[in-house]
């Protein structure tokens, strides 16, 4: 039991880790995040779900045109919803965003429906033995989209120009402007990276979790307090976070009961913040100038 609830604890927690992932990348980039990413992970299945269940577009063109769509959505969210009281120095970005969250579920809700449908997946549906236990195909390929996200962010922010760019633009803006980098492309991008692995996460985890209006507020809320637990100054520990914090849920569901899960897993959250407030593998941020 125990190798298929750590299993299980690993899927959903890169899940956790895809969505906490776009909460380090905002706040790398700009100091700024984006509270409406659980909404978004809501959107990346609502509208795959549309596109390739309600209207019977190929999943190959589903996925990615879902994605694009997804991008889109952070980049409006950033010039609409943060920009205008990012470039004041208000934080009123915070909950401009939650109320953005909560008006695109409710825009849901009216459209697609309050009732929760399955997503068919489009690997095998019969667990296959591994080790005498049995365990979903998809459980097996979501961490490793996971980690290969992770990976591809990695590489992009230490092995490319433009990952340069976006570390000038994080460590100092005004600098980084006279140099002639875009900063402020740069932090939507950054937004739009953010809400595309938030899709991402939505359309991996439907055919698990099913298709709801409401499947993305408690999924966004884990995924800020994996991003705290993980340190929002380290990509790999916010994907590591993710997976740890999955892989307890599991177990205490697995163990304990399904009603432990949230509890078990947000008091692991207080108890790691308590004591390391700069999450696991965080650091005081310290600003070079």
């Amino acid at each position: 039991m125990w190798p298929q609830l750590i299993l299980s604890g690993m899927a959903i927690g890169s899940m956790y880790g895809l969505v906490a992932l776009g909460f380090q990348i905002t706040y790398a980039v700009s100091n700024t995040m984006n509270f409406s990413q659980g909404a978004v992970v809501m959107v990346g299945a609502v509208v795959c779900y549309c596109l390739n269940i309600t209207w019977g577009v190929n999943a190959v063109i589903a996925v990615p045109l879902t994605l694009i769509l997804c991008a889109i959505f952070g980049l409006l969210i950033e010039r609409w919803v943060v920009r205008p009281f990012a470039r004041n120095g208000s934080q009123s970005w915070l909950l401009s965003t939650i109320a953005l969250g909560i008006i695109t579920e409710n825009i849901a809700m009216l459209t697609f429906g309050k009732e929760v449908r399955g997503y068919p997946s489009v690997l095998a549906e019969t667990p296959v033995s591994i080790l005498n236990f049995g365990v979903y195909p998809l459980e097996l390929v979501i961490p490793v989209v996971g980690l290969a996200s992770a990976i591809a962010l990695r590489l992009l922010f230490t092995r490319t120009l433009w990952g340069k760019a976006f570390r000038a633009a994080s460590e100092n803006p005004d600098t980084a402007r006279l140099l002639g980098v875009p900063v402020t492309w740069l932090i939507a991008l950054s937004f739009s990276l953010s809400t595309m692995l938030a899709g991402l996460a939505g359309m991996l985890i439907a055919p698990i979790a099913n298709v709801s209006a409401t499947m993305g507020t408690l999924l966004g809320v884990k995924a800020f307090a994996t991003a705290m637990i993980g340190g929002l100054s380290n990509p790999w520990g916010v994907m590591l976070a993710g997976v740890m914090y999955g892989i307890v849920e599991s177990v205490a569901a697995g163990t304990l009961g399904g009603s432990y899960r949230e509890i078990v897993g947000f008091l692991v959250v207080i108890a790691v913040l308590s004591v390391r407030p700069n999450g696991l593998f965080g650091r005081s941020q310290v600003k070079k100038v």
